[in-house]
């Protein structure tokens, strides 16, 4: 078994297990490259090829023991309908959406639109520099997610409250995102993950008497499922305001 593997169900190891956050990508050269001349970061994760190389980049580099597949949590929104894209200077902008429209979106062409990126995964699991290590595969968590759609964009420059006071509404998006995680969290270990992440990247936004409905429960729906295909799952929340209780309702 992996070193992050043992690490995570609590074994003794000789080594500590180690990967970066952004380890796909950006800090390379050879990345910066590839950037270059692929300005499209939607159409970069889509691409295969490409992305199963950045992948693969810093393993070349350095003796950490997971890749990680380059791709990006908003790969969710954007396979629901959600125009996503990114800007320079400005990080993700994402579209005006219709609660209508993600009803229409069907499991069959929720993975075609994103069978690029679990094409990449199969290539990465049988590259040589993997063996004994982890392939990470990764989910954005649904509070995040949902963050994202509604305020269709970064909340690090702006956020309106306004935007969850309609209840009803945020729990039919909560059990959408819900659905095509799952969905996708299983095409990505069906094609060789060994391990998912699951990103709270604005868990920190939440105010406490609502942790248990928008970051407690949610997330640990996810984590039953991953538990259920036997596969690790690491939880990432970002500034959680009660980071045991997290724990221990997670």
């Amino acid at each position: 078994m992996s070193l992050i593997k043992n690490c995570i169900l609590n074994k003794e190891t000789k080594n500590t297990p180690i990967w970066l956050m952004r380890q796909a990508g950006r800090y390379l050269p050879e990345f910066r490259e590839i950037r270059k001349y692929n300005p499209n970061f939607i159409e970069l994760c889509l691409n295969e090829n490409l992305s199963s190389e950045i992948t693969i980049q810093p393993l070349k580099r350095f003796e950490f023991d997971a890749a990680i597949i380059f791709s990006d949590i908003l790969m969710l929104p954007y396979a629901i309908g959600q125009k996503v894209e990114f800007k320079k200077g400005s990080g993700p902008l994402l579209g005006d959406f219709n609660y209508k429209d993600f009803l229409k979106v069907d499991e069959i062409s929720f993975i075609k639109k994103l069978n690029p990126v679990y094409e990449a995964i199969n290539r990465v699991k049988n590259n040589t520099l993997l063996e004994k290590k982890d392939l990470i595969g990764f989910t954005g968590a649904p509070w995040t997610l949902l963050v994202y759609i509604l305020n269709k964009q970064s909340p690090k420059k702006t956020l309106d409250q306004n935007l969850f006071k309609d209840k009803n509404l945020i729990n039919k998006l909560l059990k959408i995102i819900d659905k095509f995680l799952k969905i996708h969290i299983k095409q990505q270990i069906k094609n060789g993950a060994s391990v998912i992440q699951i990103f709270d990247s604005w868990a920190g936004l939440v105010e406490e008497k609502n942790l248990f409905n928008y970051i407690y429960n949610p997330t640990r729906q996810l984590v039953d499922f991953v538990k259920t295909l036997n596969v690790p799952v690491i939880c990432f929340p970002r500034n959680i305001k009660k980071y045991k209780e997290y724990v221990e309702n997670v």
